[in-house]
């Protein structure tokens, strides 16, 4: 194999199976919190998140998924409560930006991004975001449901729950390594291209934005693991990076789950980019002022 061949296959198997230590005892871990029922005692927590939000204190136990555990138990306990296109709206775009915070703040702190820095930003600029959203007509929201259900696998026993717990994630192992060799793979071979050899760091930066824009910040930390370890990038550039992503990441799979059953896509997309552009600009305006201040202070 060449010699760069074999750099790209390390590094990317590198960042994979960083990515699945965090991300498979999460995986199992909301396996077991769902099947023995352990959410439901702490859900009262955000019944004051449902009243900021406008939304019925039924959505108390959604929201308490989502942000502990995915999207996925979100919209399944949302799903009976039959809410409106405005509701679920409201809904897609506070969780489109806070959930699964274990699990990918986890990711940023191996980053160098800390977990508290990570969970006061994503809870903050989800209530941030939406709040936009309470000012639009009402003729904005008139989406419909599929009619499309979404479940949570029940398990037999506790053997069943293992069994299909780490054959699930063994599966989620097998997509991640693939999807990022796949992504790093045709970065490194961009950045080869005399072309693109002149402008490496955006090469870079743009795949890092663009993987965890689309696929989800596992993806995009995927390949700012490598970059980071490469040198590539510097850690100024990765807290642009993920704090970019923690507001805005996965826009392909997520908001659909929310349109399903009637959310407004466009405002759920536009709503959130609009937010981390801003978020990042405003950042980054202060840390660059910063740093000439103490240039200037300098004996």
């Amino acid at each position: 194999m060449p010699n760069p061949l074999r750099q790209s296959l390390q590094a990317s198997l590198s960042s994979g199976i960083l990515i699945l230590k965090l991300v498979i005892p999460f995986y199992i871990l909301a396996d077991i919190l769902l099947y023995f029922d352990l959410l439901r005692p702490v859900s009262f927590l955000f019944s004051p998140v449902t009243s900021i939000l406008q939304l019925p204190s039924e959505t108390a136990m959604a929201i308490c998924a989502g942000v502990f555990l995915n999207l996925y138990a979100a919209v399944a306990f949302a799903a009976p409560l039959g809410l409106s296109p405005y509701e679920w709206t409201i809904l897609g775009v506070f969780l489109g930006v806070c959930h699964s915070l274990p699990v990918e703040n986890s990711i940023m702190k191996k980053l160098g991004i800390s977990f508290l820095y990570s969970t006061l930003l994503r809870v903050s600029m989800a209530f941030l975001t939406t709040l936009p959203l309470f000012f639009l007509p009402a003729s904005f929201y008139t989406g419909k449901s599929s009619g499309k259900a979404i479940q949570l696998t029940t398990y037999s026993s506790i053997p069943d729950l293992i069994f299909h717990s780490l054959l699930n994630a063994a599966i989620l192992a097998a997509k991640i390594i693939a999807l990022i060799t796949i992504i790093i793979f045709l970065m490194d071979a961009l950045k080869r291209t005399k072309f693109m050899a002149n402008y490496s760091q955006r090469v870079q930066t743009s795949f890092s934005l663009l993987a965890g824009q689309l696929l989800g910040i596992t993806y995009g930390a995927g390949i700012l693991f490598k970059e980071a370890d490469s040198g590539n990038l510097k850690k100024k550039d990765i807290f642009f990076i993920g704090t970019f992503l923690m507001i805005c990441h996965s826009l392909l799979e997520d908001p659909l789950l929310f349109v399903l059953f009637g959310a407004n896509y466009w405002i759920i997309i536009i709503s959130r980019l609009s937010m981390a552009c801003l978020v990042t600009f405003l950042l980054s305006r202060f840390f660059n002022a910063r740093e000439r201040k103490l240039q200037e202070n300098r004996p």
